[in-house]
């Protein structure tokens, strides 16, 4: 008789058994959260990484099940070859990686190529079933003209020609690379099915602080004195990645995914790490003291509701994002100034 040990027992009872998956940027924030519920769920995960040998991926490494599940492969964005190499034989792809910068020619052709490639990657395995790819609120709600009552949802798009004109081309190249991702499946009969979170916070599991956790970290290390007049729609990490997960899983999933659980003016956000942290300098005055306070628009989230995503409150992912950054020793564990610090 064969014993199991607990991760083969999880692993026999689990979806992903005898299934083996890509996921591209695999050392990335929301990345690496989708390798480690891959695994849970008993996947084969091959990841995709610059240098599988650098010490900064040695947290897939120490993942549960990745000793038995886990293999890393060296693969650049724009190396047609080394994806190809590392989708051949794969059931599935999840493709996370993408520049995040603002500089037009380390983002946009990139993201374009390396998309392309991946689709190519896909089709030409002859075993992959479905391809999901990560894209953003980014391809979605940049459009000036869309009227404040309008709830934005998976039919939107944003406008490219504003992307331009303000130079915002993180947001172009999120669109432009959707896009060729949906021409290119179109063209290579690729079931494709796309995850567009917002911004994404909670606790990272890799060792960098990202873009997108510096969000929250520039109001407790003292770096920023006043916060924006602004409004961003936010989402836990495990949720984002779990939304991947199971637009994977779900047979008749297609289409894009808004992956959001709420929308904050950024006051709310320092009001909530305030209450949480009062013992951090956040910041309490606004930087624009003259024009009317931004008005927070709606997102619906219902198409991942309808797949049974129960989504974390914002202000529990903002929680965490600071506790993890405690304990990566990221921010000092400083004595609370109040006797009032009230769980989240």
């Amino acid at each position: 008789m064969t014993f199991l040990d607990g991760d083969d027992t999880a692993a026999a009872a689990a979806p992903g058994r005898g299934q083996t998956v890509c996921v591209t940027g695999a050392g990335g924030y929301i990345g690496s959260w989708i390798v480690k519920l891959l695994l849970e769920r008993g996947y084969t995960v091959r990841g995709t990484v610059r240098n599988p040998d650098d010490a900064k991926n040695a947290h897939l490494r120490a993942l549960p099940g990745a000793a038995e599940r886990l293999s890393l492969c060296g693969a650049d964005l724009l190396d047609a070859g080394a994806l190809r190499a590392a989708i051949a034989g794969c059931h599935g792809v999840f493709h996370t990686a993408s520049p995040v910068t603002d500089d037009p020619e380390e983002m946009v052709e990139p993201a374009v190529r390396g998309t392309r490639y991946v689709i190519d990657a896909a089709a030409e395995s002859g075993t992959v079933r479905r391809v999901v790819l990560t894209s953003s609120i980014g391809a979605v709600a940049m459009d000036p003209n869309r009227a404040p009552d309008v709830v934005v949802d998976e039919s939107c798009w944003s406008d490219l020609e504003f992307c331009k004109k303000t130079k915002n081309w993180y947001c172009y190249g999120k669109a432009v690379a959707e896009q060729a991702a949906w021409e290119a499946a179109a063209a290579r009969g690729v079931d494709l099915v796309v995850v567009n979170p917002v911004l994404v916070q909670g606790p990272a599991l890799q060792p960098s602080v990202n873009a997108s956790l510096m969000h929250v970290l520039k109001y407790l290390n003292g770096s920023a004195k006043t916060y924006a007049n602004a409004v961003q729609a936010y989402v836990h990490v495990r949720d984002a990645a779990d939304a991947h997960v199971r637009v994977f899983e779900a047979p008749g999933a297609a289409g894009r995914y808004l992956c959001a659980d709420a929308v904050l003016h950024r006051e709310d956000v320092v009001r909530i790490l305030r209450k949480f942290f009062p013992e951090y300098p956040v910041p309490e005055r606004c930087s624009d003291e003259v024009n009317p306070r931004k008005q927070l628009y709606k997102v619906s989230n219902q198409r991942l509701r309808d797949l049974g995503m129960e989504f974390t409150p914002a202000a529990q992912a903002l929680y965490e994002t600071v506790i993890c950054f405690q304990e990566k020793g990221i921010l000092p564990v400083l004595p609370p100034s109040s006797p009032q610090k009230a769980d989240p």
